[in-house]
């Protein structure tokens, strides 16, 4: 079993990482980019039956911000 937990700025926080990209992508060529967000995915591997709710208490405690962070989790079973 595998979780892939998905770790997002909040739409209405700012993003310096994601403006620095899609102005370099301007640059490079492809001047009509919208807005670029950047953010990380984590990907756990784990016995099957585990706990989702625990898996969701900890991606949003443990893994995010919940502040300025959203998280999306996603359970693959094999």
């Amino acid at each position: 079993m595998k979780a892939l937990v998905t770790v997002m700025p909040k739409p209405s926080v700012l993003d310096p990482q994601g403006a620095a990209a899609a102005e370099a992508m301007r640059h490079h060529g492809m001047e009509k980019v919208g807005r670029v967000r950047i953010g990380k995915v984590i990907e756990i591997e784990l016995p099957e039956g585990a706990d989702e709710s625990l898996l969701h208490e900890i991606s949003r405690d443990l893994l995010s911000n919940p502040v300025i962070e959203d998280y999306e989790l996603r359970v693959i079973n094999h």
